[in-house]
């Protein structure tokens, strides 16, 4: 391998490292059930980028297969959520406790 080619690959593994670093702080951080999703993607995306860069590296095409499961993990999750968000918007508000009088 080229200098070259080290120093790109060296470059492309630090960026992902901070992508994914700042993806899993969104996803612990939050505030809302979407930014922990959209974090979620992004860290399925920079995985599948770092799968990818290593195909690269390496000149082999075995791990297409994981990719194509990433993706489809990633787009399965990103339905499941929103519909989750969707029902969840369409309910009526509960109200609070303490706020009404309560039925025994």
């Amino acid at each position: 391998m080229s200098l070259t080619m080290s120093l790109l690959a060296v470059a492309a593994g630090v960026g992902l490292t901070v992508t994914a670093l700042a993806a899993i702080v969104r996803i612990v951080r939050g505030p809302t059930i979407l930014d922990r999703m959209i974090a979620s993607d992004v860290l399925l995306t920079t995985l599948m980028l770092a799968v990818g860069t290593d195909m690269v590296v390496r000149g082999h095409t075995d791990t297409i297969p994981l990719m194509t499961v990433i993706a489809a993990t990633a787009t399965l999750a990103t339905i499941v959520v929103a519909r989750f968000v969707k029902r969840r918007a369409e309910q009526p508000s509960v109200p609070e406790a303490g706020k009404e009088a309560g039925h025994v």
